[in-house]
C-alpha cells in the first residue's frame, strides 16, 4: 500500500514540477513577446502602445488555450503569477535600479517580497473548509447546497456555505475561487485576499513610475540616433504589463 502511495505522491509532484515548467515558459515567452510592441512602435504614444499590448496579450492567451486543448499542456496559474513577479523583478534589479533612487528601490524590493510571503500564504491558508461535509460525494455536494445552507445557517452567522468544484469543499463565506492565487476566497482568508490584492495594485503603480521615468528618458531614437536595446524595450513592456494588471485588478 505504501508502494502504491509513493508512486501517486511521485505522479502528483512530477505533475505539479511540469507544470511549473511551462509556466515558467509561457511567462518568458509573454513577456518578451510584449517587448515587440515598445520596439516597433516607440514613436507611438502609451495611448496606442496599450492596446496594441492587450491585443497581443490576447492572441498569446488564446495560443495557450490552443496548446492546452490539443497538446494537453497545462501551466499552473499561480506559478504564472509568481514568475510574472518575478520577471518583473528581474528586470527591476537588472536594469530599473540604475536609474532610480535608492529609497524607491528599497520600497519596491519590500513591496515585491511581501507579496512573494502573502501569495504563499493565500496559497496555504484555509478559505473556512467545512470539515464535517467533506465527505459528500461531488453530485451529492451540488445537489445539497440549500440543506447544507440550512444546517450551517445558525452556527455560523448566517454566513453563506457554498460548495466550490475546485476544492471539492464546503467554504463558509464563499465569496468565489481565484484561479490566480489558487485557493477559495472565504470567510477566513478574504481579508487577506484584499490585502494582497491592494499589496499587487501598490507595486505595479510603483514599478509603473520608475519605469515611466526610464522612458521618458529613453525614446526609440536617442539623440546620437542608435536604436534602444532590448534591456530598454523591457522595461517599457512591463510597464505596459502592469499597467494593465491594474486596470484589470480595480476593475
Amino acid at each position: 500500500m505504501s508502494v502504491l502511495d509513493d508512486q501517486k505522491s511521485m505522479r502528483i509532484s512530477l505533475k505539479l514540477i511540469g507544470r511549473c515548467m511551462i509556466s515558467c515558459i509561457s511567462v518568458f515567452i509573454t513577456q518578451f513577446a510584449l517587448s515587440i510592441v515598445p520596439r516597433f512602435f516607440a514613436a507611438s504614444s502609451l495611448l496606442i502602445q496599450l492596446p496594441l499590448s492587450a491585443l497581443l496579450l490576447l492572441v498569446l492567451l488564446g495560443t495557450g488555450r490552443c496548446c492546452r486543448r490539443f497538446l494537453g499542456v497545462y501551466a499552473s496559474a499561480p506559478a504564472i503569477v509568481f514568475f510574472n513577479l518575478l520577471f518583473i523583478w528581474g528586470v527591476y534589479i537588472v536594469i530599473l535600479r540604475k536609474v532610480i533612487s535608492p529609497l524607491m528601490g528599497v520600497v519596491l524590493n519590500g513591496e515585491i517580497v511581501m507579496l512573494i510571503i502573502g501569495l504563499y500564504s493565500i496559497l496555504s491558508s484555509d478559505p473556512g473548509f467545512v470539515t464535517s461535509r467533506s465527505s459528500c460525494s461531488d453530485n451529492h455536494a451540488e445537489d445539497s447546497f440549500s440543506e447544507v445552507e440550512a444546517h450551517f445557517e445558525g452556527s455560523f452567522s448566517l454566513r453563506r456555505v457554498r460548495y466550490c468544484k475546485s476544492c471539492k469543499a464546503y467554504v463558509k463565506g464563499f465569496d468565489h475561487h481565484c484561479p490566480a492565487f489558487g485557493n477559495c476566497i472565504g470567510q477566513k482568508n478574504h481579508v487577506l485576499f484584499m490585502v494582497l490584492l491592494v499589496g499587487f495594485v501598490i507595486t505595479e503603480a510603483s514599478y509603473i513610475m520608475d519605469s515611466f521615468k526610464f522612458a521618458t528618458k529613453f525614446q526609440k531614437m536617442d539623440e546620437t540616433g542608435q536604436e534602444t536595446s532590448l534591456s530598454e524595450n523591457l522595461v517599457i513592456s512591463t510597464m505596459l504589463f502592469c499597467l494593465l494588471q491594474v486596470l484589470w485588478q480595480v476593475l
